[in-house]
């Protein structure tokens, strides 16, 4: 979501007649775009802070320091005044007034702007996008958060729920597409709770797979209390839709579910994944685990590791909890699960998951896959790396006509946990590599 805000505030800058630059030392401002959902990521913040103050210094005071996003908005107070660090704070929505909050600075004033809307999406905003590898892009299709779980600071960083019209992101993914672009997000805190009062989620990624069929389709991420059957129907019927499916579970046990306000059970979140791979046959999954919440007993720790080891997925976002004011856990709950014992869960949840993905793709060694070049690999210049559609990154030696964005078709013949690699077969598409699947 970050990354999809950095392309808008570039956009509103760059309108404004300033200009990009790549380092710290050529810019005359210089924005911190946050997150607040862990406390590491926020001490990250707090160090870069620093470092741009002692930039300053260096440069007699001609630099504007702001901080974007969701830490401005949750602790503006905190930022403006520890260290005379930052100069102005904005908010997530109210990216629209960074030039008049610039021209606020220069004048000599504070500036803050971290007021909450009902009604921003940013739709009219054409994002600019400078750091991605001109395959793969983010669309944001809807913010903010009306789900409350206990543990996350979202609702209240980002505001409350509301959804971009279905024609504004259809209109940026064919921009997208006529740039080159083979590969797209879609982005929403809660994806399949969008609504812009026409259009259902399953209803959007109906008509986003019908704007370039050899485009592929992504998105994240969705909840499990209202996956809707009918969107599993369409990515099973459309070929650019991608076979992956980022569910977060959060915990295996039931009474740390409803601690957590996550309104599904264990079973219910059980039921839905095998409803997913019966309509969608490979599909893969990928979840987020929280370690050690408030009052979580071994017993209920033991019922993580089982759920992750029942689901086998293909990935996993594993963190310890980490409180964050002004939520509900803070408000009603004790963090009182030592550090020690969150760090010792945490690393059995990360241990048992790496076996379980070096098994799986160890599955997958013979099989054939349409993979998306991305690159060169980091490994080597001589060799290519891309995805699958199943969201398995695939290295594989380069051949001289193959280059980024091109699709091949790869056999998978070794892996670690993280990592396939692969024979080079052919250049291919979605279309024809889906027709062989079919003739098969």
């Amino acid at each position: 979501m970050n990354v999809s805000d950095t392309e808008i505030v570039n956009s509103i800058l760059m309108e404004d007649g300033m200009e990009p630059v790549n380092e710290p030392e050529d810019a005359e401002v210089i924005f911190v775009n946050t997150c607040s959902i862990r406390d590491n990521a926020e001490e990250r913040v707090w160090n870069r802070l620093k470092e741009f103050k002692a930039l300053k210094r260096e440069k007699d005071g001609d630099l504007t320091v702001g901080v974007l996003g969701c830490m401005a908005e949750r602790i503006r107070d905190k930022i403006m005044e520890k260290e005379e660090l930052v100069d102005l704070v904005v908010g997530p929505d109210a990216y629209r007034d960074l030039p008049k909050l610039l021209a606020d600075v220069d004048d000599g004033r504070k500036a803050v702007n971290v007021l909450l809307s009902l009604e921003e999406t940013y739709a009219d905003i054409k994002p600019v996008r400078r750091n991605d590898n001109g395959v793969s892009a983010f669309v944001t299709i809807m913010r903010g958060c009306d789900n409350m779980c206990a543990f996350c600071v979202v609702p209240f960083t980002r505001g409350r729920e509301r959804s971009r019209d279905a024609e504004s992101i259809i209109d940026e993914l064919e921009q997208l597409s006529n740039q080159g672009y083979r590969e797209v997000t879609l982005l929403g805190q809660n994806v399949n709770s969008y609504d812009d009062g026409e259009h259902s989620f399953a209803d959007l990624m109906y008509k986003a797979s019908q704007v370039d069929p050899e485009m592929r389709i992504r998105f994240s991420s969705p909840h499990p209390k209202d996956f809707p059957e009918e969107l599993l129907q369409i990515i099973s019927e459309q070929p650019n839709l991608c076979n992956y499916i980022h569910i977060p579970a959060q915990s295996g046990n039931n009474a740390v579910l409803e601690r957590m306000r996550r309104p599904y059970t264990r079973e219910q979140y059980l039921d839905l994944v095998e409803k997913m791979r019966e309509i969608i046959p490979g599909v893969t999954l990928s979840t987020d685990i929280i370690s050690g919440f408030c009052d979580e007993t071994e017993e209920e720790h033991k019922d993580t590791l089982s759920l992750m080891a029942k689901v086998k997925y293909d990935l996993a976002y594993m963190f310890s909890y980490s409180e964050r004011g002004r939520t509900l856990a803070e408000r009603k709950y004790e963090d009182n699960v030592p550090e020690e014992v969150k760090k010792r869960r945490l690393s059995e949840i990360i241990e048992q998951q790496m076996n379980i993905q070096e098994e799986l793709n160890n599955e997958e060694i013979g099989r054939r896959h349409l993979v998306l070049v991305e690159g060169t690999s980091k490994r080597s210049d001589e060799q290519l790396c891309g995805r699958t559609d199943t969201n398995k990154m695939v290295v594989f030696d380069r051949p001289d006509h193959i280059g980024k964005g091109d699709y091949v078709e790869v056999t998978i013949s070794d892996c670690t946990s993280a990592t396939l690699m692969g024979d080079f077969i052919k250049k291919s598409s979605i279309k024809e590599f889906s027709q062989e699947k079919v003739a098969v």
